[in-house]
């Protein structure tokens, strides 16, 4: 190990110190993941600059400052289903009516279709906007490479309907799925769930001397796993630590400035997403700064994961906890909004490449035509994403070969993409939990 690097790890253990000293009863988790992001920032271009921005060079260290973060992610992992699986179950077996069931899922679904739908009309606007298009951008080596790699992708998802999506959300063998061997295992365990639990709701209705003991063990397995969820939500801030330093100090800066003006756009639209989920939230009688407040370490966590479904335990805490959402509204929202209708990723990010790509083949992005019918591809492919998996590059395979557009130019953004991604990732989190807080206050009854 070299002097460097081992500067690196004892300023990296003295971080993680600090912050256990900063954990206190008065000390909320938001502050304590605010001041684990700033310092995640800080020792990230620290470790650029003692290294001379040499990647190879910072990757040592980063093997151990990585530690915290992929111990953390992977406890997130772990408890996704069974929280996933238990919630669902607790939550059908305490409705008062099994019909407040499918107002539910129809309510979440709606919205996170409608956001989406929402999020396509800001992605074209925006782009065009900005002036950006595809017309004149080259890649190098690397971006070649991934061009090659995504042609081959795109035929695995060019016959994949809309019909054929939906019976993937059907489990087939629930243990499988429990393990989340398929992109579509979240869903089919949610369904299980709810299928179980209506089968537990209606066995206590037709032997009443069963009710009492399901609703206890249930209750009973609800709360151990709130309180397994508890243990492993109080690590976030040393997760957040180490996850924000790899991301800042493996970041090229080079590709960054030469897409910087695709990147802006991209943070641009998301911002305004945002606004459109505090508009809708103000609308249905709902506080939105109290909303970003008390969701900021979930969005923080999204951010630094870049993943919605490792993100479902924390939030479903937040929305059962801070936003006093019902658990049964809050597992529905959380776990369909990781798949289904994300905002970023399957309403931002294709509709800005569609724009970008229309003027190569001859086709003014601004056409009324064009719109509609990106829109309307784009709110039927948020459903295929979650059915071929692999977020934003998979709604793009879709979407632009159906639009008649090549695909190039996902390859040729690929050195900015995981900058994009983590806040593509923290709008698709929002926008499921938006979707929870809203149902959960046009749905008072039955819950």
């Amino acid at each position: 190990m070299s002097f460097l690097t081992a500067t690196g790890v004892l300023i990296f253990i003295a971080l993680l110190f600090a912050l256990f000293k900063l954990k206190k009863p008065e000390t909320s988790l938001a502050k304590q993941v605010f001041v684990a992001l700033i310092l995640g920032v800080v020792f990230g271009f620290f470790l650029q600059i003692i290294h001379g921005g040499d990647l190879a060079a910072i990757s040592p260290t980063l093997t151990w400052t990585d530690l915290p973060g992929d111990v953390y992610v992977a406890l997130l992992r772990m408890i996704i289903m069974p929280l996933v699986l238990v919630t669902m179950i607790a939550a059908v077996v305490k409705l008062h009516q099994v019909a407040a069931l499918g107002k539910i899922g129809a309510s979440v679904i709606g919205i996170l279709v409608f956001t989406t739908m929402v999020a396509a009309l800001v992605g074209i606007l925006v782009t065009n906007m900005f002036g950006l298009s595809a017309e004149g951008m080259t890649g190098g080596d690397r971006e070649n490479a991934r061009a090659t790699v995504l042609e081959t992708r795109q035929q695995v998802v060019a016959d994949l309907n809309l019909a054929q999506v939906i019976v993937r959300f059907i489990p087939t063998n629930i243990f499988d799925d429990l393990t989340g061997s398929r992109d579509t295992s979240i869903i089919a365990v949610v369904i299980f769930g709810m299928l179980f639990g209506l089968a537990a709701l209606l066995v206590s209705r037709e032997k009443p001397e069963h009710a009492d003991r399901i609703r206890d063990s249930t209750d009973t397995i609800q709360a151990i796993i709130m309180r397994l969820v508890k243990l492993v939500m109080s690590l976030t801030p040393y997760g957040i630590l180490s996850l924000m330093t790899y991301v800042v100090a493996s970041s090229n800066g080079a590709d960054i400035l030469n897409l910087i003006g695709f990147v802006i756009a991209s943070y641009v639209a998301i911002a305004i997403m945002f606004l459109v989920h505090g508009l809708l939230l103000s609308l249905t009688g709902n506080n939105p700064v109290d909303y970003f407040r008390k969701i900021w370490p979930v969005l923080t966590f999204a951010f630094a994961t870049r993943s919605s479904a490792a993100t479902i335990p924390l939030n479903i805490k937040t929305q059962v906890d801070e936003l006093k959402v019902p658990p049964s509204i809050a597992s529905l929202s959380a776990s369909f909004g990781a798949t289904i209708g994300q905002n970023g990723c399957a309403g931002i990010y294709p509709a800005m490449l569609a724009v970008m790509a229309a003027p190569t083949v001859g086709i003014d992005p601004l056409a009324p035509g064009f719109i509609l019918s990106l829109i309307g591809i784009i709110t039927i492919s948020s459903f295929g994403v979650a059915g071929v998996g692999g977020g934003a590059t998979f709604a793009a395979l879709i979407v632009l070969p159906a639009m008649g557009l090549p695909i190039t130019l996902v390859a040729l953004l690929i050195s900015i993409e995981p900058l994009i991604d983590m806040g593509r990732t923290a709008l698709n989190v929002s926008g499921a939990m938006t979707s929870g807080v809203i149902t959960s206050t046009v749905i008072k009854e039955g819950v």
